[in-house]
């Protein structure tokens, strides 16, 4: 069989250091917020309350928050929730006590009406910390596991490139969420779990085909593995947008329909695929021939 590793539709390997400075500078205006804002934290990883009040009819988060401020309590923020924009998010800093939940409670239902419903999250210091901890320690885990699946499997340098662009596809949805100060709670650790899932498979999509291409090129110069990475890419392209189209769709449906409950989760998930695709498409095999 003649195989002609010089036939494909687009130089993908030409134009990596595009992609590199492209993705270089979103990680860099990532880093600047991470120091500069930081992340919006949820009660699941600092310590206090979230209370989510049910108002039913839309309303002026000032209007909320000189009411707690009547009562004595202090909130750290208060944010408008739910598809009709009928749900406060009230934040606070401290953990706070059944007496003051119970005088919470009474303040909106004198502010908005009886049919108001409140639902109280307290998370203490020690908790929030383990939650932290063990959050780190799933992504790590996940990432040794990877290198070392992907080491056995084909090989180390394969293994790298697939863990840059993991790392590469987690920070930016990372970026976008302290950006834009969107709350992270616990769903966003099993959202990043998901994308660093899907990132290998279309990763190992591309490399296997590299792999499997590679026994049949005969490699005299640089040019030739430029050939057989760009016409591996052609060959997998449809697969890897039709999969993760197919994912983003689902992911989409969960977010309009899901409720408020999972739409952090289905937002970092969407945002992740995107990177993930992206990635390993123009990131991850563009790193394995540098």
């Amino acid at each position: 069989m003649n195989y002609k590793f010089d036939e494909y539709r687009f130089d993908f390997v030409k134009h990596r250091k595009k992609y590199f400075i492209v993705s270089a500078l979103l990680i860099i205006a990532g880093i600047v917020s991470m120091l500069t804002m930081g992340l919006n934290l949820g009660v699941d990883f600092k310590s206090g309350t979230r209370v989510q009040v049910q108002i039913g009819h839309t309303f002026k988060e000032a209007d909320v928050k000189q009411a707690v401020e009547q009562i004595g309590l202090h909130s750290g923020s208060i944010t408008t929730a739910g598809d009709k924009k009928d749900m406060a998010v009230i934040q606070f800093a401290e953990p706070i006590h059944k007496d003051e939940f119970a005088k919470l409670t009474k303040a909106m239902e004198d502010k908005y009406g009886k049919g108001v419903s409140l639902q109280e999250s307290t998370v203490n210091p020690i908790i929030s910390r383990e939650l932290a901890r063990s959050a780190l320690y799933s992504v790590l885990l996940a990432s040794v596991g990877i290198v070392l699946y992907i080491t056995i499997r084909f090989e180390f340098r394969f293994a790298v490139s697939s863990i840059l662009a993991l790392l590469h596809n987690v920070f930016l949805v990372i970026t976008l969420f302290s950006i834009f100060q969107i709350e992270v709670e616990l769903t966003f650790i099993a959202a990043i779990l998901t994308i660093v899932g899907y990132s290998i498979h279309d990763n190992i999509i591309i490399f296997d085909r590299i792999r499997d291409n590679l026994k049949h090129a005969k490699l005299k110069t640089v040019q030739d593995v430029e050939n057989v990475v760009n016409h591996s890419i052609d060959q997998t392209l449809a697969r890897s947008i039709n999969t993760v189209l197919t994912v983003v769709i689902c992911a989409a449906a969960l977010y309009i329909f899901g409720g408020e409950s999972i739409r952090h989760f289905t937002l970092a998930l969407i945002i992740g695929l995107i990177f993930g695709a992206y990635s390993s498409i123009f990131i991850a095999s563009q790193i394995w021939v540098s």
